[in-house]
């Protein structure tokens, strides 16, 4: 698995997510106080890495992929003492790259959180090797198997404090445009589409970035609800359980189908027009939606299939949506939603002026207007 980009350090959480230190002779650092550092650390593998990190932590790994698998190799074929005597030299070179290549500038006041696994080895030899500097770097206990077993635990209560305003409307309605608009007013949106990257249908995965893994997005979905007020509403759109190959956190999904509804109304012609837009990349590509129109075929048998495949190779891009939207789309939404969501008969209607970003925001604003007490 390649390295993932290191995302810049912007996180924060509530006091709920509290750590103890290892040991008693520093301040207690917790997931609380991730705001009072300047850096948060991973110096497991870009791997482990890439599989799942707190929020907004950089990857500086102090073994590699490789280097991970041959010292782990050693412990089990030779000795204990020959693993960590190669281990010890590979990350001290490691941590030196780092030194010299991320952190040479840093001034002698920066405060850094480090951790790895299970707050071993690994995350002490830099935390060691940075105190010794002078920096105020700090250990996080437990490391990541404690975060993890937190977001687990915080996934199963979290969601129950919130009052959500679960967004519907059947494919192309522009949904994901409203919740845009929403969050762009400054109501508090949960995104489950953006944070899943794919749009929850058999032609929604994003042409660009990849789905992160369950523990990611659960942690990506844990990371949103900590920055939300109670008090207020949080929008959200309909899903279905599995929003591509991710699964939405059980307690979250079950309140959002105990909550109210409301439902936005566009004609077939700016469903289209949107549709169009949102999936550019099949018109550039009609190969792809040809091998994702392949899925459908148990659902719909091949003669449908194949008009929408005639439909590609013409490029008759209307009547292809149009027909999707008929044939499989709508039935399909109306299905699900009479299923799933107690609440869908009594939402609210939410009709766009326009797919527009002005419509957008005229629609956000009558929606924050209907639920703001």
């Amino acid at each position: 698995m390649p390295p993932v980009k290191s995302a810049a350090f912007a996180y924060r959480t509530p006091a709920s997510l509290a750590i103890p230190r290892l040991n008693s002779t520093t301040p207690t650092p917790d997931l609380a106080r991730l705001h009072e550092f300047d850096t948060v650390i991973d110096v497991r593998s870009p791997a482990e890495f890439a599989e799942d990190h707190i929020p907004g932590a950089i990857n500086c790994p102090v073994l590699s992929d490789e280097e991970r698998v041959t010292v782990g190799t050693m412990h089990q074929q030779d000795s204990a003492f020959a693993a960590k005597r190669h281990g010890a030299a590979l990350v001290a070179a490691n941590v030196s790259r780092h030194l010299l290549q991320h952190f040479a500038e840093k001034p002698k006041d920066w405060r850094p959180l480090i951790y790895c696994w299970r707050g071993g080895n690994r995350s002490g030899a830099m935390t060691t090797i940075f105190q010794k500097i002078g920096w105020k770097a700090q250990q996080l206990d437990g490391g990541y198997k404690t975060y993890r077993r937190l977001v687990i635990d915080r996934l199963a209560t979290l969601p129950l404090a919130f009052r959500y305003v679960v967004v519907c409307g059947v494919t192309g309605s522009g949904k994901s445009r409203l919740l845009r608009a929403l969050a762009a007013a400054s109501a508090q949106v949960l995104d489950l589409e953006d944070l899943a990257k794919h749009k929850g249908s058999v032609l929604g995965h994003d042409p660009v970035e990849p789905q992160p893994s369950q523990k990611m997005f659960e942690s990506l979905v844990l990371d949103a609800l900590e920055h939300f007020d109670p008090a207020c509403p949080v929008f959200v759109e309909a899903e279905s359980k599995k929003v591509g190959a991710v699964q939405v956190p059980d307690a979250l999904m079950r309140t959002m189908r105990a909550s109210p509804c409301i439902r936005v109304e566009a004609t077939e012609e700016q469903r289209v027009a949107l549709l169009l837009e949102e999936y550019e990349h099949f018109l550039r590509d009609p190969a792809r939606l040809v091998r994702q129109l392949d899925c459908l075929i148990d659902l719909h048998g091949h003669e449908i299939v194949n008009r929408w495949k005639e439909q590609v190779a013409t490029r008759d891009w209307q009547a292809h949506v149009r027909d999707l939207l008929v044939t499989h789309y709508d039935p399909a939404y109306l299905r699900g939603m009479g299923r799933n969501y107690a609440n869908y008969h009594l939402a609210k209607s939410l009709t766009l002026s326009g797919i527009s970003a002005s419509g957008m925001r005229k629609a956000a604003s009558e929606a924050i207007l209907q639920h703001s007490t």
